[in-house]
């Protein structure tokens, strides 16, 4: 669940650079741990889905869970046509991002929501982040899987009506998002600087420019800012 950060393009590339097998092997990276967290997301969904109070919020659940898992099929579609196999292009980021559901399970429906809203949306920003290097048509198909579906509405309203029922409940959210927020930079750094391919898109390659430490810097207050903003949307304080 992410909201809209602004974009920043780089205009030098285009779709001649997946001749490169560099830059192809950095993109297959891309649309894998991008696939591989849209497949988490909706085994997560449907299971937080047991969890809701109400009907209505399982059938919410349902749809979001439906919407990841389009995502989740663009994204694979796309690696077979770069003749990549989606399950290796998943496979390095699988021991990061399952480790950080694992230190961050939820314990009730409401953590669930708040995870889902800004741990995820942590990680969704670092990718819209990284596809500000690559070429148009990838960076397209990674803005409309990263796209908001109503899914941040949905996590806003739902807590906000919470803590409007029970005040009490808004510090321990609250903190839970403060924790999120650590658990899901780490990830986003793990998953940048483990594979080379990946970082090279960041950093730059020979022939290929990327950020410098400053740029890099301003990334990590970017992310930064947009877990506050969200915070403020459920009405917690970050």
């Amino acid at each position: 669940m992410s909201d809209v950060a602004p974009e920043r393009s780089h205009p030098d590339r285009d779709l001649s650079d997946l001749s490169d097998p560099d830059y192809r092997e950095a993109v297959v990276d891309l649309l894998g741990a991008l696939a591989y967290g849209e497949l988490r997301a909706f085994a997560q969904l449907a299971k937080d889905s047991e969890l809701a109070p109400t009907l209505g919020h399982r059938s919410a659940h349902a749809t979001l869970a439906a919407h990841e898992l389009r995502n989740f099929t663009l994204l694979t579609d796309r690696l077979r046509a770069l003749d990549a196999d989606p399950e290796q292009a998943m496979e390095p980021f699988v021991e990061a991002v399952d480790s950080f559901h694992a230190r961050t399970a939820s314990s009730d429906w409401l953590e669930g929501l708040v995870k889902a809203y800004v741990g995820e949306g942590i990680a969704q920003d670092f990718y819209r982040e990284i596809s500000s290097y690559v070429d148009p048509d990838t960076r397209s198909l990674v803005l409309t899987v990263l796209e908001d579906q109503g899914q941040a509405d949905f996590a806003v309203s739902a807590v906000r009506a919470a803590i409007e029922e029970d005040a009490r409940i808004a510090g321990r959210l609250a903190l839970w998002g403060r924790r999120l927020v650590g658990e899901a930079i780490t990830q986003a750094q793990r998953v940048g600087v483990e594979r080379d391919a990946l970082a090279s898109l960041l950093v730059g390659a020979p022939g290929r420019s990327g950020a410098d430490l400053a740029e890099l810097g301003r990334m990590f207050v970017r992310l930064t800012d947009e877990h506050t903003k969200r915070m403020d949307r459920l009405g917690l304080s970050a």
